[in-house]
């Protein structure tokens, strides 16, 4: 069985070995054959494959997220002279998860007033940094794991989107409509907030807690989204 992992070598008990192999991209995980099976026998195996399961389960549950965590490095732009209009068809793969194929880079993209080619695309796991959908008709999009950092959002409209898990930092999202839409896990750190409208917003109240740190979000708002 293999899995990308971050992890450190492990070695279980009950006579099969378990080896966690670091390569460039994750790690390799590897169930070997039964060490002492002489002995043991055949609960030994069973007792080493279980581990062997549970050790796989966890390095798949450990596999780094397509989200860019803080201080990593974004991969290099790319080369693809059509890259931006790849958000017209959106990330086929994606789903919840923001499993692709391909990267999805939409950096510096100019998608401005865009009225027609965005609604309902699925764009997890985008890389949006420095991108321009100002005025753009992001209706029922699905924007999970989506990199979202310093990008501009001004006007921009999500209604009855789903962003989950998103990283909306320094981004400029003045006066972007977020009415009916589903805004879980998603992080807002030093975004521009102002007259941003939550119409009926769907928030857990930990994302609620977080997002009413931001003191750009406007006072009348703050009370519709009850901030304390």
């Amino acid at each position: 069985m293999v899995s990308s992992c971050l992890a450190s070598p492990v070695t279980a008990r009950g006579g099969s070995a378990l080896r966690l192999q670091l390569q460039p991209r994750g790690c390799r995980v590897t169930c070997l054959a039964d060490a002492g099976g002489a002995g043991s026998g055949g609960r030994a195996k069973a007792v080493g494959g279980f581990a062997c399961g549970l050790l796989a389960a966890w390095a798949v549950a450990s596999a780094p997220s397509p989200v860019i965590a803080a201080g990593q490095r974004l991969p290099p732009l790319s080369t693809d002279p059509k890259r931006c209009e790849a958000a017209f068809v959106g990330n086929t793969i994606g789903q919840a998860n923001g499993v692709y194929d391909k990267v999805l880079d939409l950096r510096f993209c100019d998608f401005t007033n865009d009225k027609d080619n965005l609604k309902g695309k699925t764009l997890s796991a985008a890389l949006m940094s420095g991108a321009k959908f100002d005025g753009a008709d992001l209706t029922e999009v699905v924007m999970s794991k989506a990199y979202a950092v310093g990008a501009s959002f001004k006007g921009t409209n999500f209604t009855n989107a789903v962003i989950d898990r998103a990283n909306f930092g320094k981004a400029d999202l003045e006066g972007a409509i977020f009415k009916n839409t589903v805004l879980s896990g998603s992080t807002f750190d030093e975004a521009n907030m102002k007259d941003v409208d939550f119409e009926d917003t769907l928030i857990g109240y930990i994302d609620l807690q977080k997002l009413c740190r931001n003191t750009s979000i406007n006072e009348d708002t703050r009370l519709e989204l009850g901030c304390r």
